[in-house]
């Protein structure tokens, strides 16, 4: 049950749905401002939605960075380049057999 001031006297709602002029404009008032806090939700989120995609986009564009550097570091290990001598490592051939 609830209780209403209705023109400066007490009316319990299940008299009647006779809010009154001085509940009903507190009840407008309150619906105006949640309704511009609810906008200005709305205006954060899609501020915070948009820096959101750019920095998904920023770290996929480093995470295929980082894929290729590692990938070209997998072939560089794997396939050692020409300029790396074969005499400054020695062999299992070039033991001394005397």
């Amino acid at each position: 049950m609830y209780i209403f001031c209705v023109n400066s006297t007490v009316k319990n709602q299940s008299e009647g749905n006779y809010l009154g002029q001085y509940t009903w404009i507190q009840m407008e008032k309150q619906n105006s401002e949640l309704y511009l806090q609810n906008c200005y939700i709305i205006q954060q989120n899609e501020r915070l939605r948009k820096k959101a995609q750019l920095l998904n986009q920023e770290n996929q564009a480093l995470l295929s960075e980082l894929k290729q550097k590692l990938s070209k570091a997998k072939i560089n290990t794997n396939n050692p380049s020409p300029n790396i001598s074969s005499a400054s490592a020695p062999g299992p051939d070039s033991s001394d057999k005397s």
